[in-house]
């Protein structure tokens, strides 16, 4: 999990949280000791606040409203996935510990507490700062541009590889694209018993598909003009014998 290139502009933590909001299909709810996983069943108000539609049944929400005040009625979880299949898919989660109120035939849940965790440690995210971020503007259309570029163009993957250094893919023996935002794409780099992590910085940021076009086939020529890295020579080297 070592791998690392100079430190480059990424997504801050509320960013990071509210992206993983907006692409999120599911997200389970424990309340009262009782989880239940919901699916395409919420959306996300303008300040992070969780509108869940839920049957009227639901044991486990008539427990979260009639929760005492003195503590949080409810935890939600979301999990955010890698939309190519790498080794370690999920990314992060993002658990959001709060009260559920009605609203409109729904259930409105705002967030007292907000806890990213990724593989690098978890952070709470500052209430204000997540109330006030918004999502990265490519977090929705993430899940396509990463299949399409893994299915469609696994060629321009390899030639992103001769911007890696070569330490980092020592023994590698498959690259996929793992992440895309609006400061850079970043890969997944496996190894038999291990992977790690590699991020290509745009040169400026993208505030949406036109731009991350443009920005991808600058990385592209950057690598075109790039020498192959030794590592991938060698294996193809051991591979052709």
């Amino acid at each position: 999990m070592g791998d690392t290139q100079d430190w480059t502009a990424a997504p801050g933590a509320a960013e990071r949280a509210r992206s993983v909001l907006a692409a999120a299909w599911s997200c389970t709810v424990t309340a009262d000791g009782a989880r239940e996983e919901y699916v395409g069943a919420h959306t996300v108000t303008d300040d992070g606040a969780v509108r869940l539609t839920a049957p009227d049944d639901s044991a486990l929400l008539t427990a979260a409203i009639c929760a005492p005040r003195q503590e949080p009625s409810a935890v939600l979880e979301f999990a955010d996935v890698a939309p190519v299949p790498v080794r370690g898919r999920i990314r992060a989660r993002l658990h959001l510990a709060g009260w559920f109120a009605a609203d409109r035939g729904a259930l409105l849940f705002r967030p007292t507490r907000v806890v990213l965790r990724r593989s690098s440690g978890a952070v709470v995210v500052d209430l204000g700062e997540y109330a006030a971020a918004r999502p990265d503007p490519l977090a929705e259309a993430e899940a396509r541009l990463l299949t399409h570029l893994a299915d469609a163009h696994p060629d321009a993957v390899e030639r992103l590889t001769r911007l890696v250094r070569p330490e980092s893919l020592h023994a590698a023996t498959r690259v996929l694209p793992l992440a895309v935002d609006r400061h850079g794409l970043t890969l997944r780099i496996e190894r038999t018993h291990a992977h790690g992590d590699v991020r290509l910085p745009f040169h400026a940021p993208a505030d949406d598909v036109g731009q991350l076009t443009e920005r991808m086939h600058a990385l592209l020529a950057q690598a075109t003009a790039a020498a192959c890295p030794r590592a991938l020579q060698r294996q193809r080297a051991d591979g052709d014998g």
